[in-house]
């Protein structure tokens, strides 16, 4: 079982930043493939970025390339979303998910486990 904790959303000006942390429980987080998605009102759940379980691989939505990195601490048990250059687009509900197995860059494989949420707003 792992337990997912975002944190670090905020209301920012478009052209701003955030860094969205995702705090896990558990030792085997080193296993696990992580994930960023977020869900705007009305829209559909979407996949934002993935990060192998080494840190060593990622891969991007292709409306976040360059402007997102996601990284990953596995000392901390911590998977980080660093978002730069937000637009008022990006503003949804960002979520952190684990997965145990299948490729990091599989976004079409279910997660086993998902966190909150938290809320990030993109003024223009």
């Amino acid at each position: 079982q792992v337990q997912l904790v975002e944190s670090g959303g905020g209301l920012v000006q478009a052209g701003g930043s955030l860094r969205l942390s995702c705090a896990a429980s558990g030792r085997t987080f080193s296993r696990y493939t992580m994930g960023w998605f977020r869900q705007a009102p009305g829209k559909e759940r979407e996949f934002v970025a993935a990060i192998s379980s080494s840190g060593l691989s990622t891969y991007y939505e292709d409306s976040v390339k360059g402007r997102f990195t996601i990284s990953r601490d596995n000392a901390k048990n911590t998977v980080y979303l660093q978002m730069n250059s937000l637009k008022p687009e990006d503003t949804a509900v960002y979520y952190c998910a684990a997965r145990y197995s299948g490729p990091y860059y599989r976004t079409d494989l279910p997660y086993d486990y998902w966190g909150q949420g938290t809320q990030v707003t993109v003024s223009s």
